[in-house]
């Protein structure tokens, strides 16, 4: 098997702390942790309706209020210059204004914002939950008995907002086919739902169009603005969720997942096509490896022997081998048994080897799960651009399982001295 390379010309993000790549990457370097209490009003709700006491009495509840928010997006957010009119567009949630914005960034990074001559399209992750409009709309119906004259009285005093426009309930693929039309993407757009692989299956499918030669560029990320609230009730009912607030990787008495939200998109050519116009290569895609696990134990039990075979594609297809990595980055969310499993697989990978650097981005900004695969590309992006590999955040005590085996876990960052090319 033979896997074309593929090069990433263009990227940009809306995620905790950044919006933009540069922004992204001083909070990484700098080791700040990016989560915060949940802003005002963003639950529609008084947070301490909705706040359990413990976790053994959350039912229906959350028992944090921690998470990673993009904040300042609507001071840099312009729905001008776009293939689609721009009253059509405020109409819509939050969700589809960090899709076009992202990708139209992506795309003026890469070159070719504009450029109506290259066949384009795109693919990214999307969370389907319910968006913040599409709960604003729910709203709407259930509190407005009459089903006529919005929002009276205590209604308002509930939700606070005007009624969203009604295509906001389709919060799932449409925001793909307003991509494709506000980009004059001629090979379209789709959106997939993978959960937390979701982005790096739209840039695994993207070099799949690339390489049968069905475009010339794509755009490839994901993005997350489900209903905050949802997710963190959703995450408290699976017991995924930190009881401490605190995103944790890696650590021994890591307690749980902490979320977060945000949007990421790389711009994708073949590595010939690339070179040959010139473009500005910030790396190179060498191998993808996918797998499906079927039946396993449980939803938030990885198949440890899915992930060795996934990494074990994406080696035999690239022609590299495990000994010709610098650093790697992880999923590792803070839930114990996933990190464990990872640890494991990743031994079973790496067998033979001492002390490959890795880390993982969700120590900063928890897990913005459609979009974590791509927000740790950015952060190997930035790695390759100025040879400094970034710490992970709250390993004051490591995980046991790290210590015998081939990984050491940066907790400072690290210049990667003589690594030409750096490779992840």
């Amino acid at each position: 098997m033979y896997f074309e390379p593929i090069a990433i010309i263009g990227q940009s993000c809306v995620l905790p702390g950044a919006l933009n790549p540069k922004e992204f990457w001083e909070q990484i370097i700098s080791g700040k942790d990016l989560l915060s209490k949940v802003p005002d009003g963003y639950w529609r709700t008084d947070p301490k309706l909705v706040l359990a006491k413990s976790p053994d009495n959350a039912y229906d509840l959350t028992w944090t209020d921690k998470g990673g928010y993009v904040k300042g997006f609507d001071r840099i957010f312009d729905p001008r210059g776009f293939a689609f009119p721009e009253a059509e567009i405020l109409k819509f949630d939050p969700l589809v204004h960090w899709i076009i914005h992202t990708a139209r960034e992506a795309l003026r990074d890469a070159g070719y914002l504009g450029d109506s001559d290259i066949n384009a399209g795109a693919i990214f992750g999307n969370l389907s939950y319910p968006s913040h409009s599409l709960q604003q709309f729910s709203e709407s119906v259930w509190f407005d008995e009459q089903g006529e004259n919005f929002l009276k009285g205590k209604a308002r005093e509930l939700t606070g907002h005007v009624k969203p426009d009604a295509l906001n309930r389709f919060m799932s693929g449409l925001p793909a086919h307003i991509l494709a039309r506000c980009l004059e993407l001629n090979a379209g757009a789709f959106a997939i739902d993978a959960s937390c692989a979701s982005s790096l299956y739209a840039i695994k499918l993207a070099c799949d169009k690339l390489q049968n030669r069905q475009v010339d560029l794509m755009l490839a990320g994901g993005v997350n603005r489900a209903d905050d609230l949802i997710i963190h009730i959703g995450f408290c009912a699976l017991q995924a969720m930190s009881h401490t607030g605190q995103s944790r990787p890696f650590h021994k008495d890591a307690d749980g997942l902490v979320p977060s939200e945000g949007a990421g998109f790389v711009a994708l050519k073949r590595l010939d096509d690339a070179v040959a116009a010139n473009d500005s290569i910030k790396g190179v895609i060498r191998g993808i490896g996918l797998s499906n696990d079927g039946k396993g134990y449980g939803l938030l039990v990885p198949s440890e022997e899915g992930q060795v075979r996934a990494m074990l594609m994406a080696y035999q297809v690239s022609g590299l081998s495990p000994e010709d990595i610098s650093f790697i980055e992880c999923h590792a969310t803070g839930t114990p048994v996933g990190d464990d499993i990872e640890i494991r697989s990743m031994t079973k990978v790496f067998d033979g080897l001492k002390e490959i650097p890795i880390g993982t981005l969700k120590s900063n900004m928890g897990h913005p799960i459609t979009v974590s695969g791509v927000a740790g590309l950015l952060k190997v992006l930035g790695a390759f651009k100025t040879g400094i590999v970034p710490s992970t955040l709250h390993v004051e005590e490591p995980n046991e399982n790290i210590k015998d085996s081939p990984f050491r876990l940066l907790t400072e960052a690290e210049h990667l001295e003589g690594e030409k090319p750096m490779r992840a």
